[in-house]
């Protein structure tokens, strides 16, 4: 497994759990967006602190121009070292 699909996988684990495991890491993985994906606030919250703790980056889900929504587009700013 490559480091960017590692990051994936880990990316989508904080996810599963920034929802208290309600949405599958499979279902993360599957590229769905976090609306679709039934991910409220409170998880969207959950996860900026979890990404936050274990990678040193701060991850804004609506910035001025932008919405974070997808899995990929998490990971590729988590990538980038934070804010893009």
């Amino acid at each position: 497994m490559g480091t960017t699909e590692k990051l994936r996988q880990r990316v989508a684990e904080l996810i599963s759990n920034a929802t208290g495991g309600e949405v599958a890491v499979s279902a993360v993985l599957a590229g769905d967006s976090m609306v679709a994906l039934g991910v409220d606030s409170l998880g969207l919250l959950r996860l900026v602190d979890a990404i936050e703790l274990e990678y040193g980056v701060e991850v804004e889900f609506q910035a001025p121009g932008r919405r974070l929504d997808t899995l990929d587009e998490i990971v590729a700013v988590v990538a980038a070292g934070g804010r893009v």
